[in-house]
């Protein structure tokens, strides 16, 4: 049985018109002797429209209501794509992720999968079934609903893929692949024809929204074969994510901007053993993400701790840092919004000086002033002044002539 998953993204499928389209591209895929299993996200901006009727009757709704709320947006996409390929036809099915066994951990809005019960796709699938799943989506212990998060149904399709010992596992979204950087802000932006697990997993991680960053990190593990292709452009040949090996070494090949993200600093933390401990194990048991951290060392023993994360966490965040806060005498919370994190990726970036130097020099000569560093063997992530932000990512593309990308 040759298994294919593809995933299409809310733009995918966000009117009757598109939902057609990629209809009648997953029976040609049939028609090829293949079996698809398809993975859908919620119709264009329905989940916004839902967040925004849930917060317009409880400004603090409860997360696990919101899961329940949210995960209805994916069941009403599998169930048309499915109503549009039984009009052609054939046959489908769709399944919500508790019923093609997804299982997740305890954490709602941001749940990670621990396994997959695929008996039931199989089954399906030897009925000559065209199965549709939901994604984004899957069931905790207690039976209750759990959503993946922003993106999750990148990993729901990957993590199938994986179960399934698919041969392929497609990415449709509304691009035709992976660029250099944003193409709506970067009009020289350029599309790689190929790009590594590791290159492509910290894009996905310092902002490029093409790909959900479990779903590569997933695909890498398992080395599943992935391509993202544009679901407008059906024919165009995408981006293909592989191993580093099979590619020729590069050096920058990419940058990303990511300004959805706050900067908190806890001023005159006492600096005795254990304190930082204690801080970020209370945003790690509440699966606080938490990127970039510096730690200054001011004066009487006392130290300025400061950290980025996602917006999204920021009133959970602040519950957490005030009550440590109070535990440890530290001084009020500071907290800016003003901020964003600008990344520039690619294999063996930091075994040339040249590279760095490079990034840091442009930026002076704009007169930005870099807050945060944060460096790995293949990123350098800045902390920048978000108004400038994206006129810096304009220069640091030209910069590292990243138009020329192969």
């Amino acid at each position: 049985m040759s298994i294919i998953v593809q995933k299409y993204g809310g733009s995918s499928v966000a009117d009757a018109e598109r939902i057609q389209r990629v209809s009648n591209h997953v029976i040609e895929l049939k028609k090829q002797g293949h079996q698809p299993v398809v993975v859908v996200s919620a119709m264009g901006d329905s989940t916004d429209h839902l967040i925004e009727l849930a917060k317009s009757i409880n400004p603090s709704p409860s997360s696990r209501e919101m899961d329940m709320l949210l995960s209805t947006g994916e069941q009403i996409s599998i169930s048309l794509l499915a109503m549009a390929i039984e009009s052609q036809g054939y046959q489908a099915i769709s399944l919500t992720g508790y019923q093609c066994g997804i299982q997740t951990d305890h954490f709602y809005s941001k749940a990670k999968i621990n396994d997959i019960k695929a008996n039931r796709i199989i089954t399906e699938l030897e009925k000559d079934n065209i199965v549709i799943v939901a994604g984004f989506q899957g069931m905790n212990e207690n039976g209750d609903i759990t959503t993946l998060g922003r993106g999750g149904s990148d990993t729901t399709a990957v993590a199938l893929a994986v179960a399934l010992n698919a041969e392929l596992c497609e990415i449709y979204t509304d691009v035709k692949g992976i660029y250099t950087t944003d193409p709506r802000v970067v009009k020289t932006a350029k599309q790689m024809s190929q790009i590594s697990y590791d290159e492509m997993l910290e894009l996905a991680k310092l902002g490029a929204k093409v790909m959900h960053p479990r779903s590569v990190e997933l695909a890498r593990k398992n080395k599943m074969k992935l391509v993202v292709r544009s679901s407008f452009e059906l024919s165009a040949p995408g981006t293909e994510i592989i191993e580093v090996n099979e590619m020729e070494k590069a050096q920058v090949r990419g940058v990303t901007l990511d300004d959805n993200i706050v900067r908190l600093s806890v001023p005159d933390v006492p600096d005795r053993p254990g304190i930082a401990y204690k801080m970020f194990s209370a945003l790690a048991a509440q699966n606080v993400h938490i990127d970039m951290i510096i730690q200054n060392l001011t004066h009487d023993d006392r130290n300025d701790i400061s950290f980025t994360v996602p917006k999204d966490d920021l009133e959970l965040v602040q519950g957490i840092i005030n009550q440590f806060i109070e535990e440890v005498g530290a001084n009020p919370l500071l907290v800016r919004d003003d901020v964003a994190k600008l990344s520039i990726v690619g294999t063996g970036i930091t075994s040339d000086a040249t590279i760095a130097s490079g990034l840091f020099g442009a930026l002076y000569k704009m007169g930005i002033n870099i807050e945060m560093i944060s460096t790995s063997e293949i990123k350098i992530s800045c902390i920048i002044d978000k108004a400038r932000s994206k006129e810096a990512l304009n220069e640091i593309h030209e910069f590292f002539e990243l138009q020329k990308v192969l």
